[in-house]
């Protein structure tokens, strides 16, 4: 079975880390500048889109989205 890619989203806005279950389990971390990531493994492109659904449903602002090789590091 292929590994999940890692992804690293940024949406405008500051988030709490409670908001890592309704994301899937993704690592919430508010940055300077009034941005938050979401980062953690997807299984697959159905996953992304799922979260996706989830940020445009809480009307954030998607600044972007980078999907990275677990093995890139």
């Amino acid at each position: 079975m292929d590994r999940p890619y890692l992804y690293e989203i940024r949406v405008e806005g500051h988030l709490a880390q409670r908001w890592s279950d309704w994301f899937d389990g993704l690592a919430v971390r508010p940055e300077a500048g009034g941005v938050t990531v979401l980062s953690g493994p997807l299984s697959d492109q159905s996953a992304l889109f799922g979260l996706l659904n989830k940020i445009q449903a809480l009307h954030l602002v998607l600044i972007s989205v980078a999907r990275h090789d677990p093995g890139d590091d």
